[in-house]
């Protein structure tokens, strides 16, 4: 029997071993940005929250004259990025399929740590897993009893794997733009595109809203060709605390089909 394709990021026409590959690629986009936010407790109320996504970014303008530049903002960004070792958060995913005109929530708990290792267990009744040691990605997915597993070595994804490991610099990996913070409904803050320049199947471009006083991010909305928009909110972070090395090993039930590229 062949595998379905994954049930959230449709794949149509396309070869089995390049879904899966696209399919993990998202989530390693999706996953990037969590290394990178941090959200202090004392800030994580403060106006300037991240807003609904109306204003799509291709129309967005850059950002106005006297504006710190792209670069200078994800100057920040990573500084603070290279100074966190582990970091934990809640999370809400929404995925917009654009095909379908529909939208799929999520919610749960990620983990990192660097270098290169991840968790991210969604909440019931989901019951997704998505986890990496550092050697190997584990994409499970409950409701489909398959899991995708593949070498972090063999990812065609390498600006936002390098970055997932500890080794990508946003300003190296990105083409970066800043857009206005009031068009995109995000004032006290910066919105910085991102993109890859090395091409992807797996998004677009990478949307990172920032901090204006932290330069931490809050929000993160990826983009690809299709349309589809898939956006993680971040709460509750905790940095810097050890993580147990249980955390990013992961086995799943008996029965679940083992899909390898």
């Amino acid at each position: 029997m062949e595998p379905r394709p994954p049930s959230n990021m449709p794949m149509a026409a396309q070869p089995k071993r390049r879904a899966f590959l696209a399919h993990a690629g998202v989530l390693l986009a999706a996953a990037l940005a969590p290394t990178v936010v941090a959200i202090p407790e004392a800030h994580a109320d403060k106006p300037g929250k991240a807003p609904a996504e109306k204003a799509p970014a291709e129309r967005a303008p850059a950002a106005k004259p006297g504006a710190p530049t792209a670069d200078e903002v994800a100057a920040r960004v990573q500084k603070f990025y290279d100074g966190t070792k582990t970091y934990r958060a809640s999370f809400k995913q929404v995925y917009f399929i654009k095909v379908q005109n529909k939208k799929k929530n999520s919610s749960g708990k990620v983990v990192f740590e660097k270098p290169g290792k991840m968790s991210f267990v969604y909440d019931s009744p989901n019951g997704n897993r998505v986890v990496s040691d550092g050697k190997v990605i584990k994409v499970y997915e409950k409701e489909a009893e398959q899991m995708y597993e593949t070498p972090v070595k063999k990812s065609q994804y390498p600006a936002a794997l390098s970055f997932l490991l500890g080794e990508g610099k946003l300003a190296k990996d990105f083409s970066l733009k800043l857009l206005d913070s009031s068009t995109m409904k995000f004032e006290g803050g910066y919105v910085l595109q991102g993109t890859p320049k090395e091409a992807s199947p797996a998004y677009q471009k990478m949307l990172l809203y920032i901090d204006g006083d932290t330069a931490q991010v809050r929000r993160v909305l990826i983009l690809d060709a299709q349309g589809n928009k898939n956006r993680f909110d971040f709460t509750s972070p905790v940095l810097n605390k050890p993580v147990e090395k249980s955390e990013f090993e992961f086995t799943p039930p008996k029965g679940t089909k083992i899909i390898k590229p």
